[in-house]
């Protein structure tokens, strides 16, 4: 009994010495492992250096580095447009969706007697000079000198956009655009709830864009480490590497159908991009490469393509107006905020600042090229009217 207790002892004894050993063994040769290795890279060294690890912080940098992001992330090469580019020579009023009868003075549209015209029913602004307090009818525009109308036929002031796109002194390396939905970001593509960062980006906010995967067929743009956002809430800018066939003097206005954004070109560098709003289905704003034949400083717009004449619109003083292809043109479009968004009878709608900033680079004669990288908008000439707003 003794004896047996003894050699248990023994073996317990000698089994304890041998893990030590085992232990200290595999001690040392981590330690002759970790002494006999490079050491780990340090960041933010030239991918030429040699005799390290590419581990830990290095190779995190590397990795976004090979998604086009560099840290810390460098900004656009450009600035937000002046906002005094927005400022307007006329004030606007919105018109009720009925007939609108324009008197010949203060005192006849008091009475609402003997109107000398009449602005048909429907999507109806004026400009006006003038106004003046009234009974009943509270205030009174002059919308040309001596010429009144009565404020009950009208909806109040108007606030245009502030929205202004971006002046560029050197054209990015990678797409870029703005968000025109508020939309969640995420850590990883797909848009699943246990992914939600907690930050948010607003309407109109800038994004750089480094990757651009289908997931789940749905598109997602990675906008920095471990950020994605759905495609479908962003008007993208694809940075041009050459001019449009056609281009002969290295200026160029792009109208991309699909994005809903326009960049200006000078001398093959891009020098300014924007949301816009073109033409809705069935009223396109026709793909092909066109020139400016006319700028005005203003002009007014009307017209019906229904039938019926339900969709008849009339807008005074449209600023910065330039027209490419019959009735289609470039202008301010003070009467929404909808920029990102198809919203015309064809033209090109621009905010106030943007519209401003254009029509004083542009000459008649430069080249407008329209496009829609998805193929979807026709191309069929037989399809398309002379245009309008």
């Amino acid at each position: 009994m003794k004896v047996t207790k003894l050699l248990r002892i023994m073996v317990l004894v000698l089994g304890f010495g041998l893990l030590l050993t085992s232990k200290h063994d595999t001690a040392a040769s981590r330690l002759d492992l970790i002494s006999s290795n490079d050491p780990l890279c340090l960041p933010g060294l030239p991918d030429t250096q040699t005799g390290c690890q590419l581990s830990g912080p290095a190779a995190y940098l590397t990795n976004q580095a090979e998604n086009g992001i560099i840290l810390p992330r460098n900004p656009l090469p450009g600035t937000q447009l002046d906002p005094a580019y927005s400022a307007l020579a006329f004030n606007y009023v919105r018109l009720h969706r009925e007939e609108t009868p324009i008197f010949r003075s203060f005192e006849e549209a008091a009475a609402n007697q003997n109107p000398y015209q009449v602005i048909p029913a429907g999507f109806g602004f004026v400009s006006y000079v003038d106004y003046a307090q009234g009974s009943g009818q509270g205030k009174y525009y002059m919308v040309e000198p001596g010429m009144w109308i009565r404020g009950g036929h009208t909806s109040g002031g108007v606030s245009p956009s502030a929205f202004n796109g971006i002046l560029f002194n050197g054209t990015p390396e990678q797409k870029f655009g703005w968000v025109v939905y508020p939309a969640d970001i995420y850590q990883a593509p797909g848009g699943d709830e246990q992914y939600k960062t907690g930050q948010a980006l607003a309407k109109f906010d800038v994004i750089q864009v480094y990757q651009e995967i289908e997931h789940r067929g749905q598109t997602w743009l990675m906008i920095g480490p471990d950020e994605w956002v759905d495609k479908a809430v962003t008007g993208l800018v694809y940075p041009a590497d050459s001019p449009p066939k056609g281009v002969d003097n290295g200026r160029w206005i792009e109208v991309n159908l699909l994005e809903q954004t326009i960049s200006v070109y000078q001398e093959g560098r891009l020098v300014f991009a924007t949301l816009a709003s073109t033409g809705i289905a069935g009223w396109w704003t026709r793909p092909g490469l066109f020139q400016i034949t006319e700028k005005l400083d203003s002009t007014r717009m009307s017209g019906a393509f229904e039938a019926d004449r339900s969709d008849y619109y009339y807008l005074e003083d449209v600023p910065w107006t330039m027209y490419f292809d019959e009735a289609r043109a470039l202008h301010g479009a003070y009467w929404h905020n909808y920029f990102g968004f198809e919203q015309s009878h064809g033209c090109v709608n621009l905010s106030s600042g943007d519209s401003h900033w254009l029509f004083l680079w542009a000459s008649v004669g430069d080249y407008v090229y329209v496009w829609d990288p998805s193929g979807q908008t026709p191309t069929d000439p037989g399809l398309y009217t002379a245009g309008g707003a």
